[in-house]
């Protein structure tokens, strides 16, 4: 595995493991992916999408084969209510957002059976400003209790609205977790801003969100020059790109083949073309 450093200090897989939708599964997948050599896990405390709980179930028989808690990255995220399953919210949906960023944590930790997380993400901005900062400062007094080692925003999609934030706050957003697709443009001009103000940013939905690509001339005649797959070529031109990639995929081969993605570098002039296609 390599590995990234973000400003904050925090030492970040340069490809983690989405849990996202894997429900009843989630442990034994979780368990063969850091098996297979995955070190990086995201989770959030949203039921709806994501069994959590079965998450810190996998990190006991894992910390029993030697993986040890400060050997992993995990990262969670507080849903606001918007994106919560009203028939099942983790915390008091009456309670004020500030309580409840605390007690969404607090079942985080619960569910994870750790006393601190290496990254906690806003799960999505809230509108309007004003309750945004109210639930981020929520989060910055976790971050400085020890309770998150970094912060960050995911499903932002609107610059203005992370640069208000970026200025607003005092504890800036190290990381920002985004679906990597054509309808936000790719992103183009909010990476070259998170580029500019050293703010890692993760991607979701790569592969999925994406077939085009995967099936390019480009990328299949890359895939043969290379003898790899099409997803191995696009998860590597991510990573040249200083994008850091979620891969959620339940099978044991592709896990390897993802961890795989680090034995070569594409060139300069074959990433050139790769972004050509991010249209």
């Amino acid at each position: 595995m390599q590995y990234t450093t973000t400003s904050a200090g925090v030492e970040m897989p340069k490809i983690i493991y989405g849990t996202a939708w894997k429900k009843e599964r989630t442990t034994e997948l979780v368990i063969q992916a850091v098996q297979a050599g995955f070190r990086g896990i995201d989770t959030a405390c949203q039921p709806k999408h994501y069994a959590e709980e079965r998450v810190g179930e996998a990190l006991m028989p894992l910390k029993k084969e030697g993986f040890k808690r400060e050997d992993l990255y995990i990262q969670t995220k507080f849903t606001p209510l918007a994106g919560q399953d009203p028939n099942n919210i983790p915390y008091d949906k009456n309670a004020s957002l500030e309580t409840q960023v605390a007690d969404s944590f607090t079942r985080s930790k619960k569910n994870l059976q750790t006393d601190y997380v290496d990254t906690l993400l806003l799960h999505s901005p809230l509108f309007p400003h004003a309750n945004l900062l109210s639930v981020y400062r929520a989060m910055e007094k976790i971050q400085q209790d020890g309770g998150a080692l970094q912060l960050g925003i995911s499903n932002c999609y609107d610059l203005g609205v992370l640069k208000r934030l970026y200025e607003d706050v005092q504890i800036k957003p190290a990381v920002v977790q985004n679906r990597f697709y054509p309808d936000s443009d790719f992103d183009k001009e909010l990476r070259a801003w998170c580029d500019a103000h050293a703010v890692i940013y993760q991607s979701f939905w790569s592969l999925t969100a994406n077939p085009y690509i995967l099936a390019s001339e480009v990328v299949v005649n890359l895939a043969k020059e290379y003898n790899k797959t099409q997803a191995q070529i696009f998860f590597n031109f991510l990573s040249l790109e200083g994008i850091v990639p979620l891969s959620g995929t339940t099978s044991q081969t592709h896990m390897r083949q993802d961890l795989d993605i680090f034995s070569f570098e594409l060139s300069l002039s074959q990433r050139s073309e790769i972004r050509a296609l991010l249209v």
